[in-house]
């Protein structure tokens, strides 16, 4: 989760990193709908290395802050490119990039992080993606193929004129292992993922990455897959379970700092932080990115993530989404 960070640095320490301003080389059309943005160092400096799965933080006017997917190649620390979908109901970040980002112009991004990052040593990789879900979907294609590995590409959208970033992708993945798949909006007209994933290959991993119905239908058909096995990141968190009772207030221990605070029920820990004047670095607000991502030390903490593993779990929280069951938890902060 922290391979792209200095050692020993969390991802909340490296949130709080001074961020960097980074030129816009080339907006380039993809898709429909979809542009790639190249981003260099006005210098010509080199970029902080980045590995195969990993998002930045971009800082857009009125305070927005977007995660983008990284798509190029992570071994070429020159450029780097997100890949942007506009998304009519989304919440301005997509409308920003799209109608007033311009070529020549700074922009500032934060250092990388990496909640679905490649695990070494598979025997085979499948990499699935839905929609805008390629861009961490190519460049762990980008990897695997400087690396020799064995690995195939299923990549789901509405028709070809949907699908971003095709020419690459043809010239990257090996021959009879790229497979798009077009449905032209009606299901079932697609690929089988429930058929796709029937059969675990012995040491085969999988990722996927795409829309909210497409991450259900491949968390439906990969169930059976031995643990540790598949990785997956969302752009939009699913829909949450209805809960059984209303959440508690607790209280909230910052250890470093010696400060006890209380967090009410209709509060975020994020929020009662912000409240006693600290700085928390957030930017999806739904236990998608990473960005609020700290080390627990006391609590029985209710996990409402999305990117924490089991082992993480044990150890590790998110402040936008996350509770605590216990009437206390302590921080390392």
């Amino acid at each position: 989760m922290t391979a792209n960070l200095p050692a020993g640095l969390s991802e909340f320490e490296a949130a709080t990193m001074p961020l960097l301003r980074l030129r816009v080389q080339a907006i380039r059309w993809q898709a429909e709908a979809i542009h790639a943005f190249d981003l260099v160092d006005p210098d010509g400096a080199e970029l902080p290395p980045a590995t195969a799965g990993a998002h930045v933080d971009v800082h857009l006017p009125d305070g927005l802050v977007r995660s983008y997917s990284l798509s190029g190649d992570p071994a070429d620390r020159s450029v780097w490119t997100l890949g942007v979908l506009r998304e009519l109901n989304g919440k301005g970040g997509s409308s920003a990039m799209h109608n007033s980002v311009r070529v020549g112009e700074l922009l500032t991004v934060g250092a990388p992080r990496n909640a679905f990052a490649l695990v070494p040593g598979a025997a085979h990789t499948v990499l699935l993606a839905g929609g805008i879900g390629i861009t961490p979907i190519k460049a762990m294609a980008h990897t695997l193929a400087a690396q020799g590995e064995s690995f195939e590409v299923h990549y789901c959208a509405r028709t070809a004129r949907n699908a971003a970033f095709v020419a690459e992708l043809r010239a990257l993945v090996p021959p009879g292992r790229l497979h798009f798949h077009f449905d032209n909006g009606v299901p079932g007209q697609g690929l089988d993922i429930t058929a796709l994933l029937k059969q675990q290959a012995a040491g085969a991993h999988l990722y996927y990455c795409g829309p909210v119905g497409f991450m259900k239908a491949c968390a439906d058909a990969s169930t059976h897959w031995t643990p540790g096995s598949v990785h997956f990141e969302h752009f939009k968190p699913p829909e949450p379970a209805p809960k059984a009772a209303p959440d508690a207030s607790f209280e909230v221990r910052l250890a470093r700092r010696g400060i006890t605070l209380p967090v009410l029920p209709d509060q975020t820990i994020v929020r009662a932080i912000e409240l006693a004047g600290l700085r928390v670095p957030t930017s999806c607000l739904s236990g998608l990115c990473g960005s609020c991502k700290v080390d627990y030390l006391e609590g029985d903490v209710e996990h409402n993530d999305y990117i924490l593993s089991d082992e993480e779990k044990t150890h590790c929280m998110t402040l936008c989404v996350s509770r605590c069951r216990s009437p206390l938890l302590v921080l390392d902060l």
